[in-house]
């Protein structure tokens, strides 16, 4: 009697486990392809084609202009680090901010960020740390709305030096990152 009475409620318990199908509405999916964009956000808000920090909303020749005119803040494309260091300096954040608001607004842009090193270290601790550099960029531009597909990294660690010698001022100026746009 006792097998009896716990099969029949071990059937209960699984009965009472066993999940009903529901039916749900599929979440609405928005089309982000070039034909299915209208040009402005959503609520059909416009916005300027220039956004607070002087960079051009839409890719043209004035958008190409504006990374070499020298009154930009994005013909600027070196970001200096400290010794051993792959942090991106506070001073440099507007910069790195800067394209990466250009990289949101022209989405076919694409960019090589040349992590670099000074002299001191092996070659191999050198590469990696220009490359480590080179990478700390790049997180901060996608936090900053670039996209993966934008950037390229790469290190070159001490083998191009920007500055020769061997003291603290040449070290200083060979330990950074470069922005280099495509077709520049």
């Amino acid at each position: 009697m006792r097998k009896l009475i716990t099969a029949a409620f071990l059937i209960a318990f699984i009965a009472g486990c066993s999940s009903t199908p529901t039916t749900q509405e599929p979440a609405p999916v928005e089309d982000r392809t070039a034909a299915g964009t209208t040009g402005q956000p959503p609520g059909g808000a416009s916005t300027s084609p220039t956004s607070p920090s002087g960079v051009s909303g839409a890719p043209s020749a004035s958008g190409a202009a504006i990374l070499r005119d020298p009154k930009s803040i994005l013909s600027k494309r070196t970001i200096q680090f400290d010794f051993d260091s792959f942090v991106v300096r506070d001073e440099y954040r507007p910069l790195v901010d800067a394209h990466a608001k250009y990289l949101q607004a022209n989405r076919t842009a694409r960019l090589t960020l040349q992590g670099h090193a000074d002299e001191r270290g092996s070659r191999e601790y050198n590469i990696a740390l220009g490359q480590k550099r080179a990478d700390a960029v790049k997180n901060l531009m996608l936090l900053l709305g670039a996209t993966e597909v934008q950037i390229e990294t790469v290190s070159f660690g001490k083998e191009k030096p920007k500055a020769e010698g061997h003291d603290e001022s040449a070290w200083a100026v060979n330990r950074r990152v470069e922005i280099i746009y495509a077709g520049e």
